[in-house]
């Protein structure tokens, strides 16, 4: 019986390379996968009784982020926070995002003061 082995080199190449593909594919998920954007407080609609609002949330993969065309800033985990002032009625707050290789996203809230 003639039983066919593989040899050590040849395994450990194999394994190497199979290695290096998962690895690949890992560090390609953000180019696959673009720039993401949540917003986490407050809620869409939701009726504000103060001038002040603080919007809230996290992205992923971005390069460059803002709220209503100014640019903000994340910590190390892609948080976000920002004050600010609305009036009397509905106003719509939007979160525009970009990663390096250009794709960009978008998310708004609206906001009812009364």
């Amino acid at each position: 019986m003639n039983i066919t082995r593989i040899k050590p080199k040849y395994g450990l190449l194999v394994v190497l390379f199979i290695l290096l593909t998962s690895y690949s594919i890992f560090q390609a998920r953000a180019l696959l996968t673009g720039p993401r954007v949540w917003i986490t407080s407050p809620e869409d609609g939701r009726v504000a009784s103060n001038h002040l609002v603080v919007i809230e949330g996290q992205s992923r993969n971005v390069a460059w982020i803002s709220l209503n065309g100014h640019q903000i800033f994340t910590d190390k985990e892609g948080n976000w926070s920002e004050k600010l002032i609305v009036s009397k009625g509905t106003s719509i707050m939007t979160v525009e995002a970009s990663d390096r290789f250009g794709r960009e996203t978008k998310k708004s809230v609206r906001i009812v003061l009364n």
